[in-house]
């Protein structure tokens, strides 16, 4: 099958964007896994599928190089709001996005694209995590003999987020040992997070089932909020990020709102047919 695809980025979060309409029939678990490999394939941190939708103005899929499907997607979305509106799907810069973790309002401005993430869950039955509490704010991991702490959010999908600058051996060993740790039955995001100082943070992820990334929307946004929660950051900052910085709101009414560019890179025909 001959599948016509759009290439975008996001702070170097790169994706495979394809129209679900032309493919109803595809498997996008088993696509997602050829097509993202970056040796034998495209090459991406994602496949985004997206549509028009009965209760948005469109639907955002969202599967990972290992073909697992996501809730949420931060720098996705932001892709797949331009591609929408270049594309004529919509014509408006306003734009109301169903996924899995509901429905996202993207506003389209000349300084980039600005996503309401929605209010982030902290309890944990939300996460999901299985530790007790109402908030898991420094709780301590035992990860290969080294006492970690973790502070556990939800941007609609799960996010562990430590307070540490590791190198790249602990960065490597740490990240997919939580990622796929018994405690988060969904397994889980991890962010490692330097604070700067109370405007700014400086963080590098581990994404869940796609490894180290340039870059993670949801995890900046998870970033901040438990940065704020212990009291290291105001409620706005400038996140940084190994592909460059977004800027993320915890406003006063909960939400958490997320700025930052998306870009084209190439489209084609992917032709790969085993």
């Amino acid at each position: 099958m001959e599948v016509e695809f759009v290439k975008m980025e996001g702070l170097g979060n790169d994706f495979v964007i394809i129209e679900g309409e032309k493919y109803p029939d595809l498997n996008y678990s088993e696509f997602s896994k050829k097509c993202l490999d970056r040796h034998f394939g495209i090459g991406g941190d994602g496949l985004l599928v997206v549509g028009k939708s009965q209760k948005a103005d469109i639907y955002m899929k969202i599967f990972n190089p290992d073909g697992g499907e996501a809730e949420m997607c931060g720098n996705g979305i932001r892709c797949v709001a331009i591609y929408a509106r270049d594309s004529g799907m919509v014509n408006k810069d306003e734009i109301d996005v169903e996924t899995l973790a509901g429905v996202k309002k993207i506003f389209i401005t000349k300084d980039g694209v600005k996503v309401d993430m929605g209010i982030p869950k902290l309890h944990p039955d939300e996460i999901p995590v299985k530790i007790e509490g109402e908030a898991i704010i420094d709780h301590p991991l035992r990860i290969k003999g080294k006492w970690l702490k973790i502070t556990c959010v939800s941007m609609g999908n799960p996010h562990a987020v430590i307070f540490m600058e590791p190198d790249e051996d602990e960065f490597k060993k740490f990240g997919p040992l939580i990622e796929n740790h018994k405690i988060f039955p969904k397994k889980t995001n991890v962010e490692f997070v330097k604070v700067i100082d109370k405007n700014t943070i400086r963080v590098k992820v581990w994404e869940r089932g796609a490894g180290p990334t340039l870059a993670c929307g949801t995890g900046a946004c998870a970033s901040l909020v438990a940065s704020h929660l212990k009291g290291l950051t105001e409620r706005k900052a400038d996140v940084y990020l190994p592909g460059g910085k977004l800027i993320i709101e915890w406003g006063d009414m909960g939400h958490v709102f997320m700025t930052g560019p998306a870009n084209y890179v190439f489209k084609g025909i992917f032709l790969r047919n085993d």
